[in-house]
């Protein structure tokens, strides 16, 4: 395996909902073998406890299984995702919510969801930002083409209808690939679905 490929992926959860998102962005990369360093605030941690049968702590304690998982607490700004340093191949803040597009789009450090945010984009690797919000406001709006024009990837969890989706779980798994292709990430692709979209 590349070098490139044993670095790992920073995954960030912040509040917004969506839990799913996360969880299964987390299982097709440790399922691939790519490893994952996370952390996640505390409105993430609420809305996981609302949105998903699946506890937190469950599935922390099934992904160390993995043995490529790390979890960094969301308070720990000596973890080594807060420093330009450490190699990673990129990371996806997913979901994103607008308080976190709107931290990391000017600087503010206070976490280090952020704080690795703002070390993934000084060190110009690859970032994802999947939002979830409906509708999104001017200061949203802003917030995200902000981000854009910094190079980060805005990648809304929209439903491909080209592909007659039957299910959430069939967008789901469409979000997280297109999630793994902007990271660069093929290696964690399932080989029965498809990537791009209708040429007009």
């Amino acid at each position: 395996m590349q070098v490139n490929a044993r670095k790992p992926v920073v995954v960030g959860v912040s509040g917004a909902s969506g839990s799913l998102l996360a969880s299964t962005t987390v299982d097709r990369l440790l399922e691939a073998d790519v490893p994952v360093v996370m952390t996640a605030t505390a409105a993430a941690r609420m809305v996981w406890r609302e949105e998903m049968n699946e506890s937190f702590g469950a599935v922390l304690e099934r992904w160390m299984d993995y043995g490529t998982f790390t979890y960094c607490p969301i308070g720990d700004l000596s973890a080594p995702i807060a420093s330009g340093t450490y190699p990673t191949r990129g990371m996806v803040v997913v979901p994103c919510s607008m308080a976190t597009a709107a931290a990391v789009g000017h600087g503010f450090a206070d976490n280090l969801l952020r704080r690795a945010a703002d070390v993934t984009l000084k060190e110009r690797r690859p970032m994802v930002v999947v939002p979830r919000e409906t509708p999104l406001n001017t200061v949203h709006l802003e917030n995200l083409t902000k981000l854009a024009s910094m190079g980060v990837t805005v990648l809304p969890p929209n439903p491909a209808f080209y592909l007659n989706q039957k299910s959430v779980t069939d967008v789901i798994d469409f979000a997280v690939a297109r999630t793994l292709v902007a990271l660069n990430i093929y290696d964690a692709l399932p080989d029965d679905m498809v990537y791009s979209e209708p040429v007009d």
